[in-house]
């Protein structure tokens, strides 16, 4: 028996430490932006005391590990806007990283199409914003060009993105924490934050497994982001309102009709890229998503329902407005949930060829979507600094690619 102790008694010192110690700093979420925080933090201040807290078993466990892999260039984001700006710089920062450290990517390249004339002029705003944005390798093409390139596609005209890639941002995340903790930083997971005690001097995160004293934390918590300021700061004005993005997979024999990533003309009213395909970095290709709202806020699946989460969605004044605005465009949405003809029929738009039988379901995601109170889907990235903390309010996609120069940003912010 006391043997049985003297085994026990150096894990506990350890556990005891690690869960007693006041850190300088505490990031709460172990998605891609929470771990690239911490990583350019500890580039900026190496001896900085850093804990990261993360709720699921492992990291990367919601949007990050749902992502359908895509390095985004920055076309598509208004210049100057926090999403051209870290999704530029994030771009080139990402592959430096892979780079460094042996991580595969793929510059594959993406076809953005355009499949009738009404859509050309808003392929011209794109080419041109595209440009703003200091992409100048894009390149208008024709239909027979692009034909050539790819020769199953339906296109009246397009636009060449050569910048756009394909990774694992799981991946990614692995070697971020491989990174942070030799470094000396804590990653705990399995831990929830509970509550949020902010005084004259320090901030106490409660989790239930132990209370942790840090001198400021930083917000990374994607689809709870909002739930997890509200502890601390009741004044909130951004909800988060979760999309579920529902997927298939072309049968591998069918993998042949998609050599690209091809996209169409996106809504510019609508924050969303349609469904589109992608080639994956483990060689398999990707159609979808659609855009549904979801009835929990990790619902991946259409019975995964929390009624109290829904309801709260439901009540937040800006998506009642965002809800009678776009009704049609929602039941569109919903539609092509419910019924494989309807979404294989949006994706005949692009590939002609591509047939019910040619789909498997695969894994949905689910984005966070911040709403303001006005009805407005806030489509640039949100950051706010309050007492004690700093909160990301909203890293929808290209947050991923994004993910170095957002943690610099932040890191900056909360080091200077």
């Amino acid at each position: 028996m006391l043997g049985f102790f003297f085994v026990l008694l150096p894990l506990f010192i350890i556990t005891f430490v690690v869960e007693s110690m006041t850190y300088q700093y505490t990031i709460i979420g172990g998605g891609i932006v929470g771990l690239a925080t911490a990583y350019q933090m500890l580039q900026m201040k190496p001896d900085l005391k850093l804990l990261v807290l993360e709720k699921e078993d492992h990291l990367a466990a919601h949007q990050t590990g749902h992502n359908s892999g895509v390095i985004h260039s920055g076309l598509y984001y208004k210049p100057g806007s926090l999403k051209a700006k870290n999704c530029i710089l994030g771009y080139q920062l990402l592959l430096d990283f892979c780079d460094a450290n042996q991580i595969p990517y793929e510059l594959c390249g993406k076809l953005v199409v355009a499949t009738d004339e009404s859509e050309l002029p808003e392929l011209e705003k794109l080419y041109q914003r595209g440009l703003e944005n200091g992409l100048d390798k894009i390149t208008k093409i024709s239909r027979e060009e692009a034909k050539e390139i790819e020769p199953h596609l339906n296109i009246l005209a397009g636009l060449k993105v050569p910048y756009t890639g394909i990774i694992d941002y799981t991946a990614v995340c692995e070697k971020l924490a491989e990174l942070v903790r030799s470094k000396g930083a804590v990653i705990l997971t399995g831990h929830k934050v509970e509550n949020i005690d902010i005084t004259d001097n320090s901030v106490f995160i409660q989790c239930a497994q132990a209370t942790f004293e840090t001198e400021k934390y930083i917000n990374c918590a994607g689809l709870y982001s909002d739930k997890v300021a509200q502890l601390s700061h009741q004044n909130i004005d951004t909800r988060i309102i979760p999309f579920r993005g529902e997927y298939y997979m072309l049968k591998p024999e069918k993998r042949y009709l998609v050599k690209h990533l091809i996209y169409p003309v996106p809504d510019p009213n609508f924050p969303f890229l349609g469904v589109h395909f992608t080639r994956m970095i483990d060689g398999g290709v990707e159609a979808g998503p659609n855009a549904v709202f979801a009835f929990k806020r990790e619902g991946y699946t259409m019975s995964d329902i929390d009624l109290e989460e829904m309801f709260e969605s439901i009540a937040w004044p800006g998506f009642r407005k965002v809800m009678a605005k776009y009704w049609k465009t929602g039941l569109g949405e919903f539609h092509r949930s419910f019924s494989k003809q309807a979404f294989t029929k949006a994706l005949q738009k692009l590939i002609p060829e591509v047939q019910e039988d040619d789909l498997i379901p695969a894994e949905a995601g689910v984005r966070a979507q911040a709403c303001d109170k006005f009805g407005g889907l806030i489509d640039d990235f949100k950051i706010i600094e309050s007492n004690r903390a700093i909160h990301i309010l909203n890293a929808p996609s290209p947050a991923a690619t994004s993910s170095l120069s957002i943690g610099l940003t932040i890191a900056k912010m909360a080091l200077h």
